[in-house]
């Protein structure tokens, strides 16, 4: 599991976001990979607790196509009971999430996004396991940051496109997590928007939208490898008294 901190930039002179993040954050999980936990923690700011590294990922980026939100991601432990809120919550994962919403505040013109491992002092370093997962959380917080850099430069007239495509291949029967668009969904959105295949083909290829779709699995590859690495195995599987582990 995974616990993200996520805050809204420039707030005190904007409008509480965090009622409609909450609300949308609630639509994004993935089938099958259990609701996540998300709630505001204090002034304008939601934490959360997410099972799978998919759901990170999509949240990750919609906090970030927004442009109204530093994210947070905490990769270690964390124990929660079932049904309880995040703020009852305990583990490495909590206090790292922490670390990494302030260093993304701190990344300056960089996408404020950044993954940090829940290692306790003294742990990390050299080859060790705790040393090589703060590595891959490196990693993880790179490809993430790619991905970032492709949604925030979107314009308004690609995100239709976008937004359209992947809402039509969502519906298709059977076709699980939406992904790059097939040729015949082009088709179908062009219709739908009045416009020409062709230019429903350019933006696809301006936007990157391909390239985000086969860059996803790369973040989440990362994430759950990080979560391996950092947090011991024998806590994997010893949460059997009703908390999460």
């Amino acid at each position: 599991m995974f616990v993200m901190t996520i805050d809204q930039r420039g707030s005190t002179g904007d409008l509480d976001r965090v009622p409609g993040f909450i609300e949308q954050v609630a639509r994004l999980e993935p089938a099958g990979a259990g609701r996540p936990a998300f709630e505001r923690s204090v002034g304008d700011e939601v934490q959360g607790v997410v099972r799978d590294a998919d759901a990170v990922v999509d949240i990750a980026l919609y906090a970030l196509r927004e442009g109204h939100w530093y994210v947070g991601i905490g990769v270690g432990t964390v124990t929660l009971p079932a049904g309880a809120s995040p703020r009852e919550g305990t583990g490495t994962a909590f206090v790292a999430a922490r670390k990494a919403v302030e260093r993304a505040k701190a990344a300056a013109s960089q996408v404020p996004v950044s993954v940090v491992a829940g290692i306790m002092a003294g742990e990390a370093g050299g080859n060790t396991p705790a040393g090589e997962g703060e590595r891959t959380c490196a990693k993880a917080e790179a490809v993430l940051r790619l991905l970032g850099r492709l949604v925030q430069e979107r314009t308004e007239a690609q995100w239709r496109v976008v937004d359209a495509l992947r809402h039509l291949d969502a519906g298709a029967p059977g076709a699980g997590r939406p992904g790059p668009a097939r040729h015949g969904s082009q088709k179908q959105v062009a219709r739908e928007l009045g416009i020409s295949e062709q230019s429903v083909s350019r933006t696809v290829l301006r936007s990157g939208w391909q390239e985000e779709w086969a860059a996803r699995p790369a973040a989440s590859l990362l994430l759950d490898l990080a979560q391996a690495q950092v947090v011991p195995a024998v806590q994997e599987t010893g949460a059997g008294d009703g908390g999460v582990k």
